[in-house]
């Protein structure tokens, strides 16, 4: 089995009560290191069992050794500290506050390997279907702060910022592919939220270009991933925040396309497309022949189950613009991006929407 697949998932799953009990008990030093990873491995042995109960040809640890999606590298590598930015989650209520982003307040050092341990016993696990790892793209770093994501005592402008942190991914890329790592998602919320009309206010407010911002952090990327070997494939996933249902942005990709899909050298594109703040499919129009698009259609922000025949009707409407063979389904964005307890999705509603993804692909991709 080789990636691309018809029927795809993002990566994260709601956390075991015995996991999330675990982690507040090594927090407070209750429990040692050992007995924590114990019950990580226990949970993440059941999550991959779970997954292939289901058929999914993919297969993650649920980012169980995770805090969050992207906390799983901010806490691997030293010298990130916290702001606020000035983007907040939002749902069908109104504004629910806003979210703090890492900065760097000395210069970054990877102080361990940051999924590639992660990886070696996912692998190890796994009897049917690929090990997929993922980690937050380069690109979440800068964006949500832009010129306060870096101390100036740190770092001297941008640029040197970036140099360090293709660095660092570049490194854990070249340990991912020592471990036999076929299948690597960044998953990123920078440029799907540098498509919201405010959003991109807010960059020009604060002396950026948006535009330029897309183009930069195409090529750093590029820069990221270009000691990959052949044989690892690369996702990207898109999405506007998902937080307990909550979400950041909205806007369609219509002001990224062009890069996203062109000059960015990844071979599958995650999109979410769950709800209209994602826009319609006309963007994919931009979309080269070798690339595949994964569509988002079924929302992890809410325990309701979608039309089979809806969701086929979607599929027909974006073939328009990328041939069918070249197209997926998947849920918009994983089950529990946030991690803790609160999550709007249950293990039994995710397994009915899982198995909901692999009918709708069967049928469609037969």
């Amino acid at each position: 089995m080789t990636p691309p697949f018809h029927a795809e998932h993002i990566g994260s799953f709601v956390r075991p009560a015995r996991l999330i009990d675990a982690a507040r008990l090594r927090k407070a030093n209750r429990i040692a290191d050992d007995e924590f990873r114990r019950v990580q491995d226990d949970c993440i042995r059941e999550i991959v069992a779970f997954q292939e109960s289901i058929g999914l040809p993919s297969i993650t640890d649920g980012e169980f050794r995770r805090r969050s999606w992207s906390a799983g590298f901010i806490d691997a590598v030293e010298g990130f500290g916290l702001r606020d930015g000035r983007l907040g989650f939002r749902n069908e209520s109104g504004v629910m506050g806003v979210a703090a982003s890492p900065y760097a307040k000395e210069r970054l050092r990877r102080k361990r390997r940051i999924v590639a341990d992660d990886f070696r016993f996912l692998k190890s696990v796994v009897k049917r279907g690929v090990p997929k790892v993922t980690i937050a793209s380069p690109d979440v770093m800068h964006w949500f702060l832009g010129p306060q994501a870096f101390d100036t005592s740190a770092y001297k402008d941008r640029e040197a910022f970036l140099v360090d942190l293709a660095a660092i991914y570049k490194a854990e890329v070249a340990e991912l592919a020592a471990e036999g790592c076929t299948y690597l998602q960044l998953d990123d919320t920078a440029l799907p939220c540098n498509c919201d009309p405010s959003a991109r206010n807010d960059v020009a407010a604060r002396g950026e270009d948006p535009d330029e911002l897309t183009a930069r952090y195409a090529s750093l990327f590029n820069e990221c991933v270009a000691g990959k070997p052949a044989a690892m494939r690369v996702a990207v996933h898109l999405c506007r925040g998902n937080l307990k249902g909550a979400w950041m942005a909205e806007g369609g990709y219509d002001p990224v396309a062009d890069v996203l899909f062109n000059r960015m050298n990844a071979d599958i594109y995650c999109l979410e497309y769950d709800t209209p703040r994602a826009g319609d499919f006309s963007p994919l129009r931009f979309v080269p022949e070798g690339k595949t698009v994964i569509l988002g259609l079924v929302s992890t922000k809410t325990p309701g189950l979608e039309s089979k025949e809806a969701l086929k009707r979607r599929i027909d409407e974006a073939a328009k613009y990328v041939p069918l063979e070249r197209l997926g389904i998947s849920p918009q964005c994983g089950f529990s991006s946030g991690g803790g307890s609160g999550q709007t999705v249950t293990h039994d509603d995710t397994r009915r929407k899982l198995e909901l993804v692999m009918q709708v692909a069967h049928e469609v991709w037969k």
